[in-house]
Order: structure tokens, then C-alpha cells, then sequence
């Protein structure tokens, strides 16, 4: 039995309606999951880029693959996990503070992660932090011993390192 494994696709496709529906469906269709997508327009308004990661055994992401080419208007699928890429993901965490003394902790910790405060408000603070899933998750577990309030994740984006063409 293969051994499962996280992919990250890169995915370029035209700008239109029914894109992302159309790739969303063709993993629900097959019982595939999407673990995290973030889809926006290029430098090209004609074209959005896709970050898809999913995971799988060798044979699955090889379906995955072979369906995504398939797929009218895409453009090009790039298995970044093959090669040397660069990953980012930005959370957007709400902390209580209730008192002065753990909102300077508060402050001293987002330094440490190289957060930014976005929102401050008398009861909460709202911090912005960018990085690889590891930063994020240890960021978010620290945050959590002062109480989180809400937190948003945009997923990942990714590319290919150096140039491609």
C-alpha cells in the first residue's frame, strides 16, 4: 500500500466564470478532498492562479493530476511538491486582552512571530502573521493560552523557486 502524502498543485487557468466550480467539483466528484485552495487573478487579469493542497497515495495524486490537465481552461499544473518552492499562508488572529499587563505580553509574542497589529481595540487585539504552516501553528498554539476570539486562515500560496521560463 502506497504511503499518503501532501501536494501542493499550482494551478493556471483563464479568469472566467465556472473555474472554480468546475475544479472543486472534480474533486468532489471523485471523493478526493481539498485541504486548502487560494485562488486570485495574476499580474494577467485573464488568467487567476490557483494554490490547491490535497493529499494522497502516489496513484490519487497522479489522478489528480491527469484530471486537473484535463479540465477546460486550464492552462498549466505544476506539482510544486517535486520541486523547490516557496509557501506562505497569513492568519489573522483576535486576542483577548482584558488587562495591560497581557496586552504588553501579547505584543511582545506577535513580535517574536513578526506579527503586525492590524485592529486594537480596549478589550482585543487583532494580529496579522505570515509564514510556513509550522510558524502559524506555533503562533496560534501560544495565542491560544491568552484566549483566542476568532482566527482566519487564507491558505496557502506557493511557487516555483527561480525562474520557470
Amino acid at each position: 500500500m502506497s504511503k499518503e502524502e501532501r501536494h501542493i498543485f499550482s494551478v493556471l487557468v483563464e479568469n472566467r466564470f465556472g473555474v472554480l466550480a468546475r475544479v472543486a467539483g472534480l474533486f468532489s466528484g471523485r471523493g478526493f478532498n481539498i485541504d486548502s485552495l487560494n485562488v486570485a487573478e495574476t499580474h494577467d487579469k485573464s488568467i487567476s492562479h490557483m494554490t490547491l493542497v490535497t493529499h494522497g497515495d502516489a496513484q490519487i495524486i497522479d489522478q489528480i493530476y491527469q484530471h486537473l490537465n484535463r479540465l477546460i481552461d486550464v492552462i498549466e499544473v505544476t506539482d510544486l511538491t517535486t520541486g523547490t518552492h516557496v509557501e506562505r499562508e497569513l492568519v489573522l488572529i483576535k486576542v483577548a486582552t482584558d488587562d495591560p499587563q497581557k496586552r504588553t505580553e501579547i505584543l511582545q509574542v506577535a513580535e517574536v512571530f513578526r506579527g503586525r497589529v492590524i485592529d486594537m481595540k480596549p478589550a482585543s487585539l487583532v494580529l496579522e502573521i505570515t509564514g510556513d504552516e509550522g510558524k502559524l501553528k506555533a503562533a496560534i498554539d501560544i495565542f491560544n493560552t491568552y484566549g483566542i476570539l476568532e482566527l482566519s486562515r487564507t491558505g496557502k500560496v506557493a511557487m516555483m523557486r527561480g525562474t520557470t521560463k
